[in-house]
Order: C-alpha cells, then sequence, then structure tokens
C-alpha cells in the first residue's frame, strides 16, 4: 500500500528538494530548499546545504560565523505563512476551526469557493487523504496559478484529490453529492442555491467572511433561504504566553480578528426549518427593518460592492477581490 501523498516528505533525514526551516538563537525562522551542492547564507556566515542533506530532523548547524541554527522540516502552518502569496492566506487558527467544525473527514468530498494563495487547500487536502475529492473554484487565473504551484511544492507532487477550476462558484458548479461546502468569499448568499443543491442533506456549509455586514447578510440569508439549519456564527483569537521562570504572563501582541465563520447544517429535500424561539434585543428587529435584498437595503451596495473577500480569495461578479 503506498503513503498518502506528501508523507515521505514529512519523515527520515533531509533529502534534496526538501523544504529546511532554521531557527536561529533569537527564534527567528528561515526558510530554504536543499540542493547539493549550494550554501545557506547569513549576515552571521554560512554553510553548505551538503551537511544537512542525509541528517536526521533536529539536527543543529553551525555557519562560519560559529551562530548555530536548528533544522527541522517546516510544519504545515510554518509553512502557509511563509510561502508565496497572490492574496492573503486564511490563518492556520482559523483554517484549524474550519476543519474541526466543518468536521471535514477522511475521505470527504469537499467543494471550495477562493482558493487565494492555497493554504486552507493544503489543510483539507491532509484532512481528506488521496480517496476524498477537494473541487476548488477561483475567479482569478493569476491566484489560482499560485496556489497550484504552493500546492504543489508542499505535498512534492500533484495532490490526486484536487481539481482546481478558474471560474465562478455560481456559474460552475457541477458537482453532486457534496459533503462540504467552504466559501471564502465576498458574497456568499449568492451562492446559496447552487450550494443547496450540491449538499447532501446534513452536509455543512462553512462561509469565512471579514466584516459583520458580511456576516449578518449570510446569516439573515441563509435563514430565509430556507433549507438549511439555524447557523452558527463565531470569531476565534489567539494569545500567546510568555514563560521565563516566575515571569509568566501573556505576550504584549497576539492574533486578534482575521475573520468570522458560520456553519449550517443541510436539511432534508422538502423539510422546513424548525421556529427558532428567540428573545432579540430590543431594536434589532425595528419597524424600519425589512430584511435583506429589498429596495431599502441600502447596505447591501456596501456588502457586495468591490473589496477583498476574507483571505484575499476568491471574488464575485460584484466585486474584485
Amino acid at each position: 500500500m503506498s503513503e498518502p501523498t506528501g508523507a515521505a516528505r514529512r519523515r527520515g533525514p533531509f533529502q534534496v528538494g526538501d523544504q529546511v526551516q532554521l531557527t536561529d538563537p533569537k527564534g527567528r525562522h528561515y526558510t530554504f530548499t536543499l540542493e547539493a551542492g549550494k550554501n545557506f547564507h547569513t549576515h552571521k556566515g554560512s554553510f553548505p546545504h551538503d551537511e544537512l542533506i542525509g541528517a536526521p530532523e533536529g539536527t543543529v548547524v553551525r555557519t562560519t560565523g560559529n551562530v548555530a541554527y536548528l533544522a527541522l522540516r517546516p510544519l504545515l502552518p510554518d509553512y502557509v505563512l511563509s510561502m508565496p502569496r497572490g492574496a492573503a492566506v486564511v490563518y492556520p487558527k482559523d483554517a484549524g476551526q474550519i476543519l474541526a467544525m466543518a468536521d471535514i473527514f477522511p475521505g470527504a468530498r469537499v467543494v471550495e469557493a477562493g482558493v487565494g494563495s492555497g493554504s486552507l487547500s493544503m489543510f483539507l487536502l491532509r484532512a481528506i487523504g488521496d480517496q476524498g475529492m477537494l473541487h476548488s473554484y477561483e475567479r482569478r487565473a493569476d491566484f489560482a496559478e499560485i496556489a497550484a504551484q504552493n500546492v504543489e511544492r508542499y505535498f512534492g507532487a500533484p495532490h490526486p484529490a484536487w481539481r482546481l477550476t478558474v471560474g465562478d462558484l455560481q456559474d460552475n458548479l457541477s458537482d453532486t453529492e457534496v459533503d462540504r461546502v467552504i466559501l471564502d468569499m465576498l458574497a456568499p448568499w449568492e451562492c446559496l442555491e447552487p450550494v443547496s443543491k450540491a449538499l447532501v442533506p446534513g452536509g455543512i456549509l462553512c462561509a469565512y467572511v471579514a466584516t459583520t455586514t458580511q456576516l449578518a447578510r449570510t446569516v439573515e440569508c441563509i435563514r430565509e433561504h430556507g433549507t438549511f439549519n439555524e447557523p452558527s456564527a463565531w470569531e476565534t483569537m489567539v494569545r500567546t504566553w510568555h514563560v521565563e521562570g516566575l515571569a509568566v504572563r501573556p505576550d504584549h501582541r497576539m492574533i486578534g480578528h482575521t475573520g468570522f465563520l458560520l456553519t449550517a447544517r443541510r436539511l432534508a429535500d422538502g423539510v422546513e426549518p424548525p421556529m427558532r424561539r428567540r428573545r432579540p434585543a430590543k431594536g434589532a428587529y425595528g419597524e424600519d427593518y425589512v430584511g435583506w435584498g429589498t429596495a431599502k437595503d441600502t447596505g447591501a451596495a456596501d456588502a457586495s460592492g468591490g473589496g477583498r473577500s476574507a483571505s484575499g480569495g476568491q471574488d464575485t461578479p460584484s466585486g474584485d477581490a
């Protein structure tokens, strides 16, 4: 039985073509590709790549300036933050939430809209494995090209479970019996009809949006569509800690808001969503509230006009990423 795509590049001694991440005494990272006969240069000296080829991970190398560097293969979160970008990437903290809360499982059939630089695509491909299916849609050909290069560089070869289409999801979605749909785009509410037709009953729609206006409109449109259960929405923030002897405190910097996530599950055909029992805040649905998509919906133009998607991925016919 052959190994899963890319697994051979994640273990064993360093080989030619491997990505190597060096960590200096101050904790700074430097990533490069091993090539026979080449040298790695820093302002603190250099050392030959050949010194690492055949060596185990966790090796310490010293430059001609006698500075020690720890050599490891970059983890996927490290790789996506250092790889070439055509658009902003989905941060690892959000990718992890998507994998968990959208319940991405081995062998899953997943559709993704808004590839950007390929960050989320790599997380999804590792989760579904070679026997799954990931069909990614990206409107911009230049973004799609960069994403394809990043994905192939990480896995060491084209991934057998990945198919990349340049074009709008609304116009090109032909997949059926899909388990999960991930939308990282400017106006995910415009895709609800084709997504609803593609998802199996119980399938999950997960949307990643940048602003509260996008979040509100997406949630309300999902409710109005009538083929999904009540959506859940949230955001995550990550704060690292400084631990040095008795000095144990939060770091002064943290990864705050990057985007909002929401999920909703596809109902069986012909089933109406149960009435929600809720007590909204006073004024949440005032006399002037008319819902989304009406003549009085003045916020719609701002939400669906020009601008970026949550991670800089696929844009929609109403705006450019």
